[in-house]
């Protein structure tokens, strides 16, 4: 017998493990239903890991095996062989309809649905193939279910994020927990949709933790959740009446406070009026603004293109005045500049930005088809792009810059 005859190749995940899969993406933003998946069970945590923590575990988890399919960041949005990839993350990570994503890449519906469908399998067979190593090479229980190993594993990955839906996802988790406690949750919240960018799963874990906390805290009555959105910062306030032994107790755990740091949010304890406990969460809304400044619309588009996964504004004009005067009102992140534009030449536009205390620290990215590399350094420019340009350049570019 050869060698070739003896080496088996790994076999496939069952159909019914391939239906466990879908099942589970299907409910990826669904915590009790995720803390209930025979997936979660089935991961070699060990019996004694709680259903919070299996549940969480499991939708990170299947990020991670989504995460697998990504074929690089210098593959055109819109490629064949990108397309399971952006499927998966459109229609379960970003919770878009078949329609929706198929109108974003560029195919017809009954396509978007076969590519689904294909990429529940590709993320099935990742899970099997990880699940299945040989117990040697698998990490025990102990070092699976670990808070550090989990937190050492975690990578924040923002995007637009509807806060108000997580939060009623947040709710609906741990209104059991509150039922046994004789405790109602009532919220209060904008009319408008709040969005703010942020990791959906790690933001959700903390809204699902900072109540639960809450509800342990109370006393039987009323825990009100009240959201707030302004300008700069979105507030979440937790308003209840301790227990006497809770009053001095912390906000929050020292677990739910790593993950809070990891977004970039803050929490506190807030003033105590009439017996109530109040406990404020901050959350930056703002999103990182790009300022495309040229003349070519064609361009702008597809920078926009390119951008559009990212959890950033896009802004763009056609000529060099209203670049500036958006520059000086807005103040960017990062401007993207033309040179060979009409009226007033990139060149200019890039010496006034520099000489403008106001502008003088924004990041100037100068992507042109003349090449003048120097001449562009020695005029401010951190970067200097040349036309034409691929995603894959425009990213890692505004990743060095620390935009996306």
């Amino acid at each position: 017998m050869t060698d070739r005859q003896r080496t088996r190749e790994p076999a496939g995940p069952p159909e019914t493990f391939v239906k466990q899969v879908k099942d589970a993406l299907e409910h990826l933003y669904d915590l009790p239903t995720l803390q209930r998946h025979p997936l979660a069970r089935g991961d070699g945590l060990g019996t004694d890991t709680s259903d919070e923590m299996a549940g969480q575990h499991l939708r990170r988890e299947l990020a991670d095996a989504i995460e697998a399919l990504n074929p690089g960041e210098d593959v055109p949005f819109r490629a064949p062989h990108a397309r399971l990839y952006n499927v998966l993350v459109l229609h379960y990570l970003e919770r878009e309809t078949v329609q929706e994503v198929a109108y974003r890449l560029g195919v017809s519906p009954r396509q978007a649905l076969r590519n689904l469908r294909q990429g529940e399998k590709s993320v099935a067979a990742v899970l099997w193939a990880r699940r299945s190593m040989p117990a040697s090479q698998q990490p025990s229980a102990v070092q699976l279910s670990s808070f550090q190993a989990e937190m050492d594993r975690l990578e924040a990955r923002p995007r637009p994020t509807d806060l108000y839906s997580l939060l009623r996802r947040a709710q609906t988790a741990v209104e059991p927990l509150a039922v046994q406690r004789s405790i109602t949750l009532c919220t209060d919240c904008p009319e408008k949709p709040v969005s703010l960018s942020t990791d959906p799963i790690m933001a959700e874990q903390v809204l699902v933790s900072a109540i639960s906390h809450a509800v342990r805290q109370a006393q039987p009555g009323t825990l009100t959740l009240t959201l707030v959105a302004r300008a700069e910062e979105v507030s979440l306030t937790l308003r209840y009446i301790p227990k006497p032994v809770a009053a001095d107790a912390p906000v929050i755990s020292s677990t739910v406070a790593q993950l809070v740091d990891r977004l970039g949010w803050t929490v506190e304890r807030g003033e105590q009026l009439e017996g109530c406990q109040t406990i404020v969460l901050h959350m930056a809304v703002r999103f990182p603004t790009v300022l495309i400044i040229d003349d070519n619309e064609g361009l702008a588009s597809l920078l926009e293109r390119y951008l559009t996964d990212q959890a950033c504004r896009v802004i763009a004009v056609m000529d060099g005045q209203e670049g500036l005067r958006l520059a000086q009102r807005l103040l960017p992140d990062a401007i993207v500049l033309d040179v060979m534009m009409p009226g007033m030449l990139g060149w200019e536009v890039l010496q006034q930005l520099q000489g403008d205390p106001q502008t003088a620290d924004i990041p100037v990215v100068v992507c042109s088809v003349i090449i003048e590399p120097e001449l562009a350094q020695a005029l401010g420019a951190s970067i200097f792009l040349s036309k034409p340009v691929r995603r894959y350049d425009v990213l890692a570019v505004l990743r060095r810059l620390g935009v996306v």
